[in-house]
């Protein structure tokens, strides 16, 4: 945006309302930068394809696989993910086999209006946040600081991050 409230970009106040992240594609989407444009038979433009990845980078990116730091990070992610994963579907899926089932004991009164049913329809909601909360810690202790010291040590081989 060139101007806000009648200002221009470069005066003193001006309000800038540019969004790095607004016009910028996803990594990997569209077109790169210097990419050549061909036209079509309607008179449209169509970008080239993105040259292949030098063979270097895939040789890094395969030693990082193989590396020992790389599989205790993919180990440590799933042994939280696997039984968190079953033991919250197996926590479903009792739920709905006792809505289904055991309509009687679904619909016992616990405390006023509250019955049983609402308890565990609560208590799915409270898992999933609960659930959440646990994995996002285990990630910030047990993964993230060995994860990025992997990105850091494979941008630095290939030369930064390249599209």
């Amino acid at each position: 945006m060139d101007k806000q409230d009648g200002r221009s970009v470069g005066e003193p106040g001006a309000l800038r309302l540019d969004d790095p992240w607004y016009d910028a594609l996803a990594s990997g989407w569209g077109e790169r930068d210097d990419a050549a444009e061909t036209t079509d038979r309607w008179g449209g433009t169509q970008p080239q394809p993105p040259e292949p990845r030098s063979a270097p980078h895939d040789e890094v990116y395969l030693a990082v696989q193989r590396s020992a730091a790389f599989q205790e990070v993919r180990r440590r992610y799933r042994r939280f993910v696997l039984p968190g994963t079953v033991a919250f579907l197996g926590w479903y899926l009792a739920y709905v086999i006792a809505a289904t089932a055991a309509p009687d004991l679904m619909a016992h009164r616990v405390a006023g209006a509250l019955n049983v049913a609402m308890l565990a329809g609560l208590g799915q909601f409270a898992t999933t946040f609960l659930l959440t909360w646990a994995y996002a810690r285990h990630a910030r202790l047990r993964r993230d600081s060995a994860a990025l010291d992997i990105r850091w040590e494979t941008q630095e081989l290939t030369g930064g991050n390249i599209r």
